[in-house]
């Protein structure tokens, strides 16, 4: 198998970080590579934006500040 010098670097200081080796990190990396878009979303979870979950949209719903505070009202915050 050849892997590049830059590639096999990054999977060994993830696996550090990770405390896992870096042949463990290629491998989930190159499975996660190899799903569909679709896939994907399913199973990474909400995407983060500026360090909040950015949820789905929702077809059947649009929501508005009225809403956002109709929902905070009813929380009581």
């Amino acid at each position: 198998m050849d892997i590049e010098d830059d590639i096999l670097q990054a999977a060994k200081e993830l696996a550090a970080k990770e405390k896992s080796t870096a042949g463990a990190v290629l491998s989930r990396l190159a499975r996660k590579g190899l799903l569909s878009p679709a896939e994907q979303a399913r199973t990474s979870g909400p995407a983060i934006r500026n360090g909040v979950p950015v949820f789905p949209a929702r077809p059947d719903e649009i929501v508005t500040l009225d809403h956002v505070e109709r929902l905070m009202d009813e929380e009581g915050t």
